[in-house]
C-alpha cells in the first residue's frame, strides 16, 4: 500500500501513521469521499482545511502540491469509491491515506448522549479523533449506528462523526455551528442549495422529530431509522434529491 508523505510516494509504514491512516501526533484533518478516482468537493474540504490551518498557525503545502500528491496517489491506490484522508500536523509534516470505503445506505439507529464539554462555537477538525470515536465506539457497544449528541446547554449538535438534519413540523433543519457544530462540507451544501432551515434544536424536541438524515462528506445522507428507540418516517424522495445535489456540486 502506498501513501503521499510530505509530498513524496512512498510504501505505507507504522513509523508515520496507524494503520488507519492517522498521522501521530496532532493536528488537523479532511475525509473526502472518492468515486473513480476522483475527489468530491475537494476545493471545499481545501478551503475548510486553511480556515483550520489560520486558526491554529498552521503553514499548509500550496494547493498546485496537494492536488499534484492527491492525483498521483488515487492513480496509484485505486477504488471504485473510497476514503481518502489529508492530515497536517503540528510538526509540519502531512500525509494523504486512501482506502477502499463501503458505503452506508441502511438507516442508522441512533442513541442520544449528553456530552458537557461540548460548548458555544465551530469546532475544528482536528486529530487526535478518539473523543468523537469513543462516542461512536460507546454508541455501537448500546446496538446502535450513531448518537445525537447534546451539548451543555441542552442543544442538539451534531452525531459523533456527522452532522444532523432533522424535519421537525415539516420543515427539515440542522443546528448552528455556534451550538458546536462542525462546519461539515455536506451540511454546507445542503444548506446552500436546499430548502433547510439552521435554527437551535432543544433536546426537548427529540420527540417531534419526524425524519431525519446524517450527513457527512462520506455517506452523504444516511437514513435514520430511529432515535433513542423512537421509530421515524422515512423520506427516500429528500435523501434522493440530497446524492443528486451532492453529486452535482461535488464533480460538476
Amino acid at each position: 500500500m502506498k501513501i503521499i508523505y510530505n509530498g513524496k510516494l512512498i510504501d505505507f509504514t507504522e513509523e508515520f501513521m496507524s494503520v488507519d491512516g492517522w498521522l501521530k501526533g496532532s493536528g488537523i484533518f479532511e475525509t473526502i469521499k472518492t468515486v473513480d478516482g476522483t475527489a468530491w468537493a475537494l476545493s471545499r474540504h481545501m478551503r475548510r482545511a486553511l480556515n483550520s490551518a489560520a486558526r491554529l498557525g498552521f503553514t499548509l503545502p500550496s494547493e498546485e502540491v496537494l492536488r499534484s500528491a492527491i492525483e498521483e496517489l488515487l492513480n496509484c491506490e485505486h477504488h471504485k469509491v473510497g476514503a481518502l484522508r489529508l492530515s497536517f500536523d503540528d510538526s509540519g509534516n502531512w500525509a494523504a491515506f486512501h482506502i477502499a470505503y463501503l458505503e452506508k445506505i441502511d438507516p442508522a439507529r441512533l442513541t442520544v448522549v449528553r456530552v458537557p464539554e461540548v460548548s458555544g462555537g465551530a469546532p475544528l477538525k482536528t486529530f487526535p479523533y478518539s473523543h468523537r470515536l469513543q462516542i461512536l465506539h460507546d454508541a455501537s457497544a448500546g446496538g446502535f449506528d450513531e448518537a445525537v449528541v447534546v451539548n451543555a446547554d441542552d442543544k442538539i449538535c451534531e452525531g459523533a462523526v456527522t452532522n444532523l438534519l432533522l424535519k421537525i413540523n415539516d420543515q427539515w433543519c440542522t443546528p448552528p455551528l455556534s451550538d458546536g457544530v462542525l462546519p461539515g462540507v455536506m451540511r454546507a451544501l445542503v444548506v446552500e442549495y436546499l430548502s433547510v432551515q439552521v435554527r437551535s434544536i432543544h433536546v426537548a424536541e427529540i420527540s417531534s422529530v419526524q425524519s431525519a438524515f446524517l450527513l457527512s462528506s462520506l455517506r452523504i445522507a444516511q437514513p435514520v431509522a430511529s432515535i433513542a428507540g423512537r421509530e421515524l418516517s422515512p423520506s427516500p424522495e429528500f435523501g434522493t434529491e440530497i446524492q443528486a445535489m451532492a453529486l452535482r456540486t461535488s464533480v460538476g
